[in-house]
């Protein structure tokens, strides 16, 4: 009994090396888009969190925060390649979040401890979780598709 050698596949052509070098560019800042864009977005929120219409506490941060969070975090997993990428928008964003939960020097806190800024905190960060955990249930990362 003979058994048939395996036939080779055709290997696909590498590409070349400007065209890595491309690609490594764009992801690197794709990546530097998104943590600035983090670091922004947090103070935006942090600006909006004390709106107020009517004497009224509004809460539009958190809803910024929601929308802004996860389109920052598709953004990352997209212009990196990488699952871990959602955490180059989401760093910047809790420590900026957690530096203006404290107190300074000179006694100001621009985030206080309303339900304004509570929402704000557990609404972005759980925005990033959601976001990472959906993109590590989705499968192969593959690009176009999320």
């Amino acid at each position: 009994m003979s058994v048939a050698p395996q036939e080779q596949l055709p290997q696909p052509p590498r590409p070349a090396r400007a065209r890595r070098f491309l690609d490594v560019g764009l992801r690197v800042a794709g990546g530097t888009v998104a943590v600035v864009a983090g670091a922004a977005t947090a103070m935006l929120e942090l600006l909006l969190a004390p709106l107020r219409i009517g004497g009224y506490l509004v809460g539009v941060a958190a809803l910024v925060a929601v929308v802004a969070n996860i389109a920052l975090s598709w953004f990352a997993i997209e212009t990196v390649g990488r699952r871990w990428a959602v955490a180059l928008p989401a760093l910047p964003w809790v420590v900026i979040m957690v530096a203006a939960a404290d107190r300074t020097t000179e006694g100001d806190v621009l985030l206080a401890g309303d339900w304004v800024g509570l929402t704000l905190v557990v609404a972005g960060v759980m925005a990033f979780a959601v976001m990472g955990f959906r993109s590590i249930v989705a499968g192969p990362l593959t690009p176009g598709r999320y």
